[in-house]
């Protein structure tokens, strides 16, 4: 009896251990399935968060281009482009239709604001979604989970790439380089009226080659030099940077852009406050000595500050900045007589690295900050 008893306890200690070892495994079966499903799924984010930003920059490279809106199949077509080109657990996602959302977030900072699709408005977002189900790209499959009557595990990622379109200031850029600001202020009343249809159309930018030539191009343009047109204080040079800056200052600003150290003079940024007003030191005139340095940027981008008042005279003008616009210059002609001196400018998209975005309407046109991911 005490034999039998013996090796009934044997017996049982020997299932336990199989039973124990194989829980073991079966722990460890499902964590290698679990660990091939996280690798999985890292890879899905990776290839929609590509998807979405190549979705955005069509949308951006539209308006930069002043080409005419892309039509959402575009978006889906350069989203679906780049998402299969990531490779996903030895397979290529494909996108089905309703994958790729496009349209307009008004406040990029808040990644649960839905993406509107109204028609009439600038789209500046491409929400992406990548998915392997039973439907599309096949579920993501497990190994050692069979045991378990389980093969495959259905896995969707989402991704959103946007940029704003209204901006409230500058900074330095993230990869420290200069801000493509021009020194130089327009009333805004003057500007008011471009927007309206208010200007001439006396040169003709191309584009495809970069060039500015007489004729017209449908872009109205309007004179940046002041003209003593009885706008407020009349237009002028700004100082961004020491308010002793010199010509050779101005001229490597126009050339080269606003720096780090330039910034710093306004505590690192340049930014309207509470009231929406940014005020800045300036000198009402621009200098004829740098006629060839804005003859040399003709057709390139720039932004320049738009003033609603200004107090003082002369050297000791104050600024009210309200706004900041993308131009480019047309044409410069800085000698001879007053009436027939001119900085031509027309309306201009650009992409500023260090702009500061707002959900602020009025505080910007034409400027756009780069495409980033935001959820």
């Amino acid at each position: 009896m005490r034999t039998y008893r013996h090796h009934s306890r044997r017996g049982s200690v020997l299932v336990l251990g199989v039973i124990l070892m194989m829980a073991a495994m079966a722990v460890v079966a499902l964590s290698v399935d679990i660990g091939y499903v996280q690798s999985v799924r890292t890879q899905m984010q990776r290839s929609a968060d590509a998807a979405a930003l190549a979705g955005a920059n069509v949308l951006l490279d539209d308006l930069v281009m002043e080409a005419e809106q892309q039509s959402r199949a575009a978006v889906v077509n350069e989203s679906a482009t780049f998402s299969y080109a990531n490779e996903v657990g030895s397979m290529h996602p494909q996108l089905a239709e309703d994958d790729v959302i496009v349209g307009r977030l008004q406040n990029l900072a808040n990644p649960n604001e839905a993406i509107s699709t109204a028609p009439g408005q600038t789209w500046n977002a491409a929400r992406v979604a990548v998915r392997r189900t039973d439907d599309l790209n096949g579920e993501i499959p497990l190994f050692f989970a069979k045991v378990l009557t389980r093969t495959s595990l259905p896995e969707s990622v989402e991704a959103t790439g946007a940029f704003w379109t209204s901006v409230g200031g500058f900074t330095t850029p993230p990869n420290g380089g200069n801000l493509g600001i021009l020194p130089f202020a327009l009333d805004q009343t003057t500007w008011d009226g471009l927007l309206a249809g208010s200007g001439t159309d006396n040169w003709r930018y191309d584009p495809e080659t970069g060039v500015v030539s007489a004729g017209q191009d449908g872009k109205l343009e309007v004179n940046l030099f002041p003209q003593g047109t009885g706008s407020p204080g009349n237009r002028g040079t700004v100082d961004i940077g020491s308010p002793g800056n010199s010509t050779n200052d101005i001229k490597r600003q126009i050339l080269d852009g606003i720096n780090a150290s330039d910034l710093a003079f306004h505590n690192g940024k340049l930014e309207f406050d509470d009231s929406g007003i940014l005020t800045l030191n300036g000198d009402t005139g621009i200098s004829a000595a740098v006629k060839a340095e804005l003859t040399e940027i003709k057709g390139q981008p720039r932004a320049i500050p738009i003033f609603q008042s200004v107090a003082g005279n002369g050297n000791n003008a104050m600024y009210s900045i309200v706004e900041f616009v993308g131009v480019r210059v047309m044409e410069v002609n800085l000698t001879g007589k007053m009436t027939s001196k001119r900085v031509m400018v027309q309306m201009a998209p650009m992409i500023i690295p260090g702009a500061i975005p707002s959900t602020n309407s009025g505080t910007s046109h034409f400027i756009y900050t780069p495409v980033s991911l935001i959820r």
